[in-house]
């Protein structure tokens, strides 16, 4: 597939009914391993992650050059569009995404980190040009940190902030509306009513509602963030652990192609 027509198809699995599961990868083996799973449609990289396998801590402390080449060796090694964790756009969200197009990415998660809203908003606007002047359906997913950075604010403030700049977002062109935090049933449905059915877009952290009950409030996507490396990592100590404390390795253990 070209690019143009992976973009074009994470844009339909984003508009579909059915929602978007993505477990997000940080280097070209844990994407060929998930790409390979019955039912993924779609991958989804992880900032955290892959600036944790590179030595980096998160927040943009990654070079941009070394982030780009890492998500492009992503989408080289699949078939399957690609949507990239583009953290804040690195101080020019519009030329990142030019960037990350340019090596096959199709969709980008860009944060506002809650800065004032006309910085926000013109943030965004940079980002979702930027995919229009490629002229590909690119996907943006554009994440508001009201929650993440809203814990000793009033919850009703909270919630009309995520709402307030998600119906912004989504005017310029977003996609949809990435609000990530452990959010409740009750906060779950007050967005996706402010926000639009299928419009918003979820991480599940340890304790998250499920996929299939986060599908019937009107969810358009789910990712996991840092979440699946962690499990992975876990899965590495407690071998190696066991290993050494006179253990063997385990049954079913899944070959490298």
């Amino acid at each position: 597939m070209s690019t143009a027509s992976k973009a074009t198809e994470l844009l339909r699995l984003h508009q579909a009914p059915q929602i978007l599961q993505l477990a997000n990868v940080w280097d070209v083996i844990s994407a060929k391993v998930i790409s390979e799973l019955p039912g993924t449609k779609a991958l989804a990289t992880a900032s955290h992650s892959i600036a944790a396998s590179y030595g980096y801590e998160d927040g943009e402390c990654m070079p941009l050059a070394t982030m780009i080449e890492a998500v492009g060796r992503i989408a080289a090694a699949t078939d399957l569009p690609v949507t990239a964790d583009l953290e804040a756009g690195y101080g020019n969200p519009g030329e990142t995404i030019r960037r990350a197009i340019g090596v096959g990415i199709v969709g980008a998660n860009i944060e506002d980190q809650m800065r004032p809203l006309p910085q926000a908003i013109a943030q965004m606007k940079q980002a979702a040009n930027a995919g229009a002047a490629e002229g590909i359906d690119f996907v943006l997913n554009a994440r508001t940190d009201a929650f993440l950075r809203g814990a000793d604010r009033d919850p009703k403030e909270v919630l009309e902030a995520a709402l307030e700049r998600g119906k912004a977002y989504l005017e310029l062109g977003a996609t949809c509306i990435f609000v990530p935090g452990k959010l409740d049933e009750y906060t779950v449905k007050a967005l996706v009513a402010g926000i639009g059915w299928g419009k918003v877009s979820v991480i599940n952290v340890p304790g998250s509602l499920t996929p299939s009950k986060l599908e019937a409030l009107g969810v358009a996507r789910i990712s996991y963030g840092p979440w699946i490396q962690r499990v992975a990592l876990t899965a590495i100590a407690d071998a190696a652990t066991a290993l050494m404390n006179d253990g063997v390795l385990p049954e079913g253990t899944r070959p490298l192609n």
